[in-house]
């Protein structure tokens, strides 16, 4: 990715009302599974700058990584410890050493196999433990954001629950998520692509007042992701769990 995409990540995770919002849906996704104040093992693979991080810590003891040594020095000043590089398609740590993994907008990238990911995961996972993957959906979504962050596929919500169990997993919960948002995304992809008016990411666009009822949206979704499967959305959630023997 884009060093420049980084900085603007570290900029803006605190603040940005999509940040905000998925953090929600995600937490929402974990309690149905672990009780704040845990102290289980928690590995955020592809960490990025570690906003993730910070929230994951409510759960238990939080370990990161990722592929870029800028991404990690934006970690350590945020003061995460526990910081290593490397690749998800060859995770540095020891097998059975985590309770739960979260890979949140990771998979996609261009030069990532899904599929080696997937079975490190198996690796490093406890028999039983879990993971909480999020990826971009539908590749007709494809957009000017997904050029200036390096997507190589988005995907479906069957294709997704099809390469976890693959690779062994017992998928526990799927759904799409930001089902709220896809219209104006869909009408956002529109007019971009004739006119290439955005010159970065999504991730530069503040949107004030609109900025806070997306987020409204998103606060709402996190409240019934957990008890119904979204149908349709511009991001997937996928929980899924190794085998306990």
């Amino acid at each position: 990715m884009d060093p420049d995409e980084y900085k603007l990540m570290y900029e803006v995770e605190e603040s940005h009302w999509w940040y905000h919002g998925m953090a929600e849906v995600t937490r929402s996704i974990i309690e149905k599974y672990y009780p704040t104040n845990g102290n289980i093992r928690i590995l955020d693979a592809g960490c990025g700058t570690g906003a993730g991080m910070a929230f994951l810590s409510r759960y238990g003891n939080v370990y990161g990584f990722d592929i870029s040594p800028l991404a990690i020095q934006y970690c350590m000043k945020r003061s995460h410890r526990n910081l290593a590089i490397g690749s998800v398609m060859e995770v540095p740590f020891s097998d059975t050493t985590f309770e739960l993994i979260t890979s949140l907008d990771v998979l996609y990238f261009t030069d990532v196999s899904d599929e080696a990911v997937l079975k490190e995961f198996v690796r490093v996972l406890l028999p039983g433990g879990r993971v909480i993957i999020r990826v971009p959906a539908f590749n007709w979504l494809r957009g000017i954001h997904d050029e200036k962050v390096s997507t190589g596929h988005r995907y479906t919500l069957r294709e997704l629950k099809t390469k976890l169990s693959n690779a062994g997993f017992h998928p526990l919960l799927m759904s799409y998520a930001n089902a709220m948002l896809l219209p104006f995304v869909v009408f956002k992809r529109f007019l971009e692509r004739p006119f290439r008016f955005q010159t970065a990411s999504d991730t530069a666009i503040q949107l004030g007042f609109i900025g806070k009822l997306f987020r409204y949206f998103l606060t709402t979704e996190s409240r019934l992701i957990t008890r119904h499967s979204l149908p349709l959305g511009v991001s997937i959630f996928g929980v899924a769990q190794k085998p306990k023997s």
